[in-house]
């Protein structure tokens, strides 16, 4: 992955920014040395053929995906678009991330959590190391480094 190869990312919508969808994008922009592109078009609403000109735009636009993002407020504004959304990238091999709920009010749909390859918390890091893993096959290896003030390497720091 690099800035000339970003991955592809599709994140499930009704066809409307909401502020889970939004905020996927806002986490991703965080991270560091990781190029991504949105390939998600909520703006892209058919306007005439009905629910099979709907359901065509969005076969596009999955296509298009290295990874799924499945949202949960997405799921609960319209499950059998999502549900659709889900097969269209299971029947693509595309793999799939759930984010839980944000801010921990309930919890990702039994049913929703089943098909996803992997659920993820809102973290940054933890969002893009899960779209590498399923986009690409990349395992970042990453190490949580915590700092204990008072203390180096050698242990207790005398002041």
């Amino acid at each position: 992955m690099s800035e000339n190869n970003p991955i592809r990312v599709f994140a499930t919508h009704c066809f409307d920014e909401n502020d889970d969808y939004l905020r996927v994008f806002e986490f991703l922009e965080g991270v560091d040395g990781f190029y991504y592109l949105n390939v998600s078009k909520p703006e892209n609403m058919p306007t005439t053929g009905g629910i099979q000109e709907v359901k065509d735009e969005l076969i596009a636009q999955i296509k298009l995906a290295e990874v799924v993002v499945v949202l949960t407020l997405s799921y609960e504004k319209n499950q059998d678009l999502v549900n659709f959304m889900v097969d269209v990238a299971e029947a693509s091999k595309t793999g799939m991330i759930g984010i839980r709920p944000f801010g921990a009010t309930m919890e990702t749909p039994a049913a929703l959590a089943r098909r996803c390859n992997e659920i993820v918390e809102w973290n940054n890091r933890e969002m893009a190391d899960a779209i590498r893993r399923l986009a690409r096959g990349e395992d970042t290896s990453r190490w949580e480094v915590i700092d204990f003030p008072g203390f180096d390497e050698n242990g207790p720091i005398d002041e």
